[in-house]
C-alpha cells in the first residue's frame, strides 16, 4: 500500500498580534504562501507553534483556522498531544470534527510514562478516531524515547497509527524503525523531525521531513526533499549544502525563538511569543540571521 505522508510538511508558527492574541491576518498570508510555494502539508499546534502556551480554546481555533485557510488544497496534520491521554482524546476529536487529514501525538512530556505507558497512550487515541495519527518521537523535549520495539508493537496494534516524526537524532534507531517498516507496514510513513538529518533519513528510505525551515523556505524544501525522493541524490546533496548553515541557524537557541524572530525580519508576523518563550537572548545570532537570510534571499511578507 502507498505510505500516505510524503514530502514537507511545515511546522507551522503560531503568529501573534502586540497584545498577545493569535493574529489571524498573518496565519492566512503564512499559510497561503506555504500552499503557494508547493507545499506537501501543513502541522499546527506542534512545538514550532508554542502549542503548550496556547489555551485549549486556542488550540483548536489554530487548527481550525489553518483548516479553514488550507480549504483541501493541502493535508491538514493537527498538533493533538498531550502529556493526560484524556486531554489528547479529547484534542484529537476535535481536530477530526473540524476537518484535520491527520494527527500529531507527542510523546507525554514531564510524565516519563514506561514504554508500556507510551504503547497504551498511542494506543488509546487511536482508537477513538478515524483519521491518521503520527507518533512524535522527540526524547529531548518529553523526556522518553519510544522505542523501536514499541513502535514496531504499534505498527501492528493499529491501522490508524499511519507514521512516526523522528526527532530522536539517533539515526541508527530511524534506520531500525525502517527497517521494522519494511517487514510490516509498508504503508508506515517515517518523516524526520530534523532538517538538518533529513537527506539521511531518506537515504535510509524515509519519506521526507516535519520542517522547521520550511516556513521560510518553503519552495527550497521541496525541491530539496522531493529531489531526494526522486533519486536525483547529486542535487539533493548541492542543496543540503547550501541550507545547512540555515538548518543550524534555526536551532541556535530554542525552537521556535530562532524561527519566529526570522520570520518578524522578513515581516510575515510580529516579533511575539508567549512566555515562556521569548526574543532572542544574544544579539549575534540575530545578525547571523539577518546574513543568512540575506544570502538565501528568503521572500519577504
Amino acid at each position: 500500500m502507498e505510505r500516505q505522508f510524503r514530502g514537507v510538511y511545515t511546522a507551522l508558527i503560531t503568529p501573534f498580534t502586540k497584545k498577545g492574541n493569535i493574529d489571524e491576518e498573518a496565519f492566512e498570508k503564512i499559510i497561503e504562501d506555504q500552499i503557494v510555494s508547493g507545499i506537501d502539508g501543513l502541522v499546527p499546534c506542534g512545538t514550532t507553534g508554542e502549542s503548550p502556551t496556547l489555551s485549549h480554546t486556542e488550540h483548536d481555533r489554530v487548527i481550525e483556522l489553518t483548516i479553514k485557510f488550507a480549504n483541501g488544497r493541502v493535508p491538514v496534520i493537527a498538533g493533538t498531544g498531550s502529556n493526560a491521554t484524556s486531554e489528547a482524546i479529547r484534542l484529537s476529536r476535535h481536530a477530526e470534527e473540524a476537518g484535520a487529514s491527520g494527527l500529531l501525538l507527542v510523546n507525554p512530556y514531564y510524565n516519563k510514562p514506561t514504554q508500556k505507558g507510551l504503547y497504551l497512550h498511542f494506543k488509546a487515541v487511536a482508537e477513538v478516531v478515524n483519521i491518521p495519527c503520527i507518533v512524535y518521537n522527540i526524547k529531548g523535549r518529553s523526556g522518553v524515547n519510544v522505542e523501536t520495539q514499541t513502535m514496531s508493537k504499534l505498527m501492528e496494534a493499529s491501522s490508524m497509527i499511519a507514521g512516526v516524526k523522528e526527532a530522536s537524532g539517533n539515526l541508527d534507531q530511524m534506520k531500525d524503525v525502517i527497517f521494522e517498516r519494511n517487514s510490516k507496514r509498508k504503508d508506515f510513513s517515517v518523516l524526520s523531525g530534523d532538517d538538518n538529518m533529513t537527506l539521511q533519513l531518506i537515504e535510509a528510505g524515509g519519506d521526507g521531513v516535519v520542517s522547521v525551515a520550511s516556513n521560510l523556505i518553503p519552495k527550497r524544501m521541496v525541491e530539496f526533499v522531493h529531489a531526494a525522493l526522486d533519486g536525483d541524490m547529486e542535487k539533493a546533496r548541492n542543496e543540503e549544502t547550501a541550507l545547512m548553515p540555515f538548518f543550524r541557524a534555526m536551532f541556535l537557541e530554542t525552537n521556535p525563538i530562532p524561527v519566529k524572530t526570522a520570520m518578524a525580519i522578513q515581516g510575515w508576523c510580529e516579533e511575539e511569543f508567549r512566555l515562556p518563550m521569548c526574543s532572542l537572548s544574544d544579539d549575534t545570532h540575530r545578525e547571523t540571521l539577518k546574513q543568512l537570510l540575506e544570502r538565501l534571499e528568503v521572500p519577504r511578507g
